[in-house]
């Protein structure tokens, strides 16, 4: 069974989590919701509940302390990144994340983020360069302030596209996502790719899907 880690911070975007990860057991994919502090707030940082976007408050299965313990030997099958401001920005902070990404992407292993995360958290980790890949509309006009410079930026997303106007873009083991109105389209496409089609569809069915 895969194991696929979701990234909860502060902020985050409550359609673009939790109906990935709604969908995700749904076919007994194996989720760890994990709760990421915000930048330099440590009186949160020992909380597994995590206020999203719109003040809906979620209970995360780990703290993140915790699944760095865990995750000592390995890596996720898979990790997620969730949209949502300043979710996104508390994701991108941290440094751990930051490196956990960079460690999976060497290794070929799934890396997923919606909506804000595409361009705030994988930016300026260099994931991003020679892929094509999406996010929130606008965002991509604005690599030099989520990268820090914008040397950086150019280096980082080198011989990348952006695509718009579509719900997600597959590039090899990077999955990007537009936005919470692309969320199930996304979520299925995660599905699929962790599972198989046969799975994808009945969900699809039983769940009475557009």
């Amino acid at each position: 069974m895969a194991h696929v880690a979701v990234f909860l911070a502060p902020g985050f975007e409550e359609i673009e989590a939790l109906t990935v990860v709604d969908y995700l057991r749904r076919a007994n994919v194996h989720v760890t919701t994990v709760s990421v502090p915000a930048e330099n707030a440590e009186s949160a940082a020992d909380s597994l509940n995590v206020n999203g976007s719109h003040a809906i408050t979620v209970v995360a299965d780990a703290l993140l302390k915790d699944f760095i313990n865990e995750m000592a030997d390995g890596e996720p099958d898979a990790i997620y990144f969730p949209g949502g401001m300043p979710g996104a920005s508390n994701l991108a902070a941290n440094q751990y994340l930051f490196q956990l990404a960079t460690k999976m992407d060497r290794k070929g292993k799934l890396i997923a983020a919606m909506c804000a995360s595409p361009a705030v958290v994988l930016a300026k980790t260099g994931i991003l360069a020679s892929r094509k890949w999406t996010c929130y509309p606008g965002m991509e006009n604005n690599l030099a302030e989520y990268c820090g410079t914008e040397d950086w930026a150019k280096e980082a997303t080198e011989n990348s596209r952006h695509i718009s106007d579509v719900p997600y873009v597959l590039d090899n083991n990077v999955l990007t996502g537009r936005g919470p109105g692309t969320a199930e389209q996304f979520a299925m496409k995660l599905v699929e790719i962790l599972t198989d089609a046969a799975t994808a569809k009945k969900i699809h069915d039983g769940s009475c899907q557009r």
